[in-house]
């Protein structure tokens, strides 16, 4: 009878290690599955824009650059504070508004003064110029629901947001929240 106790005892020991070694084999499987479905989301990259030369144009420059935030979820628009990089510079001036892109999130803005005096939206044109230096060309469809159709909208476009297309542009080419500095310069109106 000892024996066959005994041998029950071994016999039970070698099911609880096979049946321990299963479990923990299954728990890291599941968790391994989970952390392959379920990736870390990249860093948010974080622009730095300084609208103190912009003149009148400085709250709707910050008003553009909310509109964005608001809506895309890679890339961020911070007013610049000293000791931050400088990602993007904006004045300005007399002329027509434009964007002197050096590369994808780094450029110049300016907000000028004729397309407000013949009526255009300042806030569409501040959000307008910023999705320039976020990546976007400008399509001149003349419909208002797109940001980048710019001034072919028409004075009484008061629109200032971009639309589903244009955020999904904008998110994917920040996607990496890698830092692109070479391989483009664009100047856009």
């Amino acid at each position: 009878m000892r024996k066959g106790v005994g041998m029950r005892s071994h016999l039970a020991r070698i099911a609880a290690a096979t049946l321990a070694a299963i479990a923990m084999t299954l728990s890291s499987l599941l968790v391994g599955s989970a952390a392959t479905a379920a990736p870390a989301p990249a860093a948010v990259r974080v622009l730095y824009y300084d609208a103190s030369q912009a003149a009148e144009f400085v709250n709707v420059v910050h008003q553009g650059a909310a509109n964005w935030n608001a809506r895309v979820t890679n890339v961020r628009l911070e007013r610049w504070t000293s000791g931050r990089p400088l990602n993007i510079r904006v004045y300005a001036d007399n002329g027509w508004p434009r964007a002197y892109v050096n590369s994808l999130g780094n450029g110049t803005v300016y907000m000028g003064r004729q397309a407000t005096a013949e009526g255009h939206n300042p806030t569409r044109i501040a959000a307008h110029e910023l999705g320039h230096i976020l990546g976007l060309p400008d399509r001149r469809t003349g419909i208002c629901s797109e940001l980048m159709s710019g001034s072919s909208a028409g004075t009484s476009c008061t629109s200032a947001f971009p639309n589903s297309q244009e955020i999904t542009k904008v998110n994917n080419l920040f996607a990496s929240g890698a830092l692109v500095t070479a391989g483009w310069r664009q100047e856009v109106a």
